[in-house]
Formats: C-alpha cells, sequence, structure tokens
C-alpha cells in the first residue's frame, strides 16, 4: 500500500540535479484523487509526462560524455531530456485508473541513461491505495 501518486507529483532522478513535477492529465483526464488527476503505469511519456530534471549527470548520457570529453575528462552537466521505455514499477496490485494500474509513492521508472526516476512525493496526502 502507497498514497496514491496525481499529476503534480514529484520527481526525483538520481542523475538529474533538480526536481520535476509529474503531468498526468493527457493520459488520465478523467480520474481525479483528491481533485487532481490520478496516474498510472502508462503515465511515463518523457516531456509529456516527466519533464526534465535540470542538468543530467550521467555519463551514459551522449550529450553528457560528448561534453565531459571536450572538457578533459572534467563531469560536464548536460540539460536532462529524460527517455523512458518502459511504466512504472511496482505498480498497484488491486486499484486500476482508466485500465492501467494505479502508481502509488514508491514506484520508479528508469532512463534509458542510467537514472532511476522515484516519486518523492506523491501529491496525495489523504488517499491509500494498495
Amino acid at each position: 500500500m502507497g498514497q496514491a501518486v496525481v499529476s503534480t507529483a514529484n520527481l526525483q532522478c538520481s542523475f538529474g540535479m533538480a526536481p520535476a513535477a509529474l503531468s498526468s492529465a493527457s493520459n488520465v483526464p478523467t480520474v481525479q484523487i483528491e481533485g487532481k488527476p490520478a496516474a498510472n503505469i502508462s503515465c511515463m511519456a518523457p516531456a509529456m509526462n516527466i519533464p526534465p530534471f535540470g542538468m543530467c549527470n550521467s555519463l551514459s548520457n551522449p550529450t553528457v560524455a560528448a561534453a565531459t570529453s571536450a572538457a578533459l575528462g572534467v563531469l560536464t552537466p548536460m540539460p536532462c531530456v529524460p527517455v523512458t521505455a518502459a511504466p512504472w514499477t511496482p505498480m498497484s496490485p488491486t486499484v486500476t485508473i482508466a485500465g492501467q494500474p494505479a502508481l502509488v509513492s514508491g514506484t520508479i521508472c528508469n532512463c534509458a541513461w542510467g537514472g532511476v526516476i522515484q516519486v518523492a512525493f506523491a501529491g496525495s496526502t489523504k488517499t491509500t491505495i494498495g
């Protein structure tokens, strides 16, 4: 069980330098929890659902690797552009939102550049789902 994740939930990437707010409105427009659009595992699209996290520190990111190489090996962060290919895990085993498992606090989504994106604050304070 965990807190229900809604639009405006606070996200953090392990290689990002700033938090970002989840946007689920475009994926799940009709389901609301505590007055905010609810999120499900399909809310994983870069830019549409998961915005950039400021600057990226991952050497797996080609722009960071190129900038670091140009700086003679000094780690040079570059603007974050999340690349997510798989849904959030783990999700709610019992609650679905718009036909997909609901997101709960503690879920993670992996970025292709090696970052782990996690829900730092679910955005809901009263709604716990299983």
